[in-house]
């Protein structure tokens, strides 16, 4: 019985560690004190949060209305991650989630899961010739601008690649975003794109930057010109985002931290021990209907 309740707090801290991007410091410290208390009582309070941030059954709504989600990733090299993101969106609550990824990867994406909505509408350099990019890059950008006005939020990134031609597509489906007000998570390679191109995101609110282990050293690196400083990481992530102008900035580890330039919170939730791959492109998913 004891292995059984303690196997069931386990799984909902790693729910709540994963979903809790945005909690403050006040909701951790309450974790952490109730950590110590009976299963029964932490078990109460992860349901509440869980309640708290997942979109709620209304008979009266109609479909779409709990949440419209896009992920704009997915190539020959990389089918998972953008369905792990797009599908976790779907788990948590989201009505409808759009996959925009290359015609390579579409299939393959459609196969997984009858629920994800696919638009093989992006490209890459090597069935591109250079004479046509101008007016193909033209043609994604008007595929996925149809479209922007529908979505609740986006996520940019997940299996997305680094072919160049691509990064200037996905460029300019960010700055649309931007034009239209619609909130952007950035991950995977995401923010390989907007570590070079910090004008993409700098000044907008309604960004997320996601950074691992190595994504958070060359953001480092690249804005504030020196190297990931652990004795005072609060600190320099509250400079990072201050910095950047505005953007949240979450960065995961062993404790993860979040910053908006203004203030810093940190989640030390149990986590599971492995890291594989997948594990943030499911955050990136969850983060969007927050």
């Amino acid at each position: 019985m004891l292995g059984s309740s303690s196997s069931i707090i386990r799984r909902q801290q790693f729910l709540i560690r994963a979903l809790g991007g945005c909690f403050k410091k006040q909701t951790h410290q309450r974790f952490t004190m109730q950590s110590m208390m009976s299963g029964s009582a932490l078990e109460a309070d992860a349901l509440s949060v869980l309640r708290s941030i997942t979109p709620t059954l209304d008979p009266t709504r109609h479909k779409g209305q709990a949440g419209k989600i896009a992920v704009i990733g997915g190539c020959r090299e990389y089918t998972g991650a953008p369905y792990f993101s797009a599908i976790s969106a779907l788990k948590i609550g989201a009505d409808l989630s759009h996959v925009f990824c290359t015609k390579d990867a579409a299939p393959v994406i459609k196969s997984y899961s009858p629920e994800l909505i696919v638009h093989p509408v992006l490209e890459e350099s090597y069935s591109v010739r250079d004479e046509d990019k101008i007016s193909i890059s033209k043609k994604v950008l008007a595929e996925v601008e149809k479209w922007m006005e529908r979505f609740d939020c986006l996520v940019v990134g997940p299996g997305l690649g680094r072919d160049p031609f691509l990064l200037d597509c996905v460029s300019g489906i960010i700055k649309h975003a931007r034009e239209s007000n619609v909130p952007v998570v950035i991950d995977g390679d995401g923010l390989f794109l907007v570590t070079n191109s910090l004008d993409l995101v700098s000044g907008y609110p309604l960004a997320i930057l996601t950074p691992n282990v190595n994504e958070y050293k060359r953001l480092v690196q690249k804005v504030l010109n020196c190297e990931v400083n652990d004795q005072d990481a609060p600190e320099q992530l509250l400079l990072l985002a201050k910095r950047i102008g505005g953007v949240t900035i979450l960065r995961k580890g062993i404790s993860d931290l979040i910053s908006d330039g203004e203030t810093v919170s940190s989640v030390s939730m149990y986590g599971s021990p492995r890291r594989c791959g997948g594990q943030g492109d499911i955050l990136s998913g969850r983060q969007v209907i927050q």
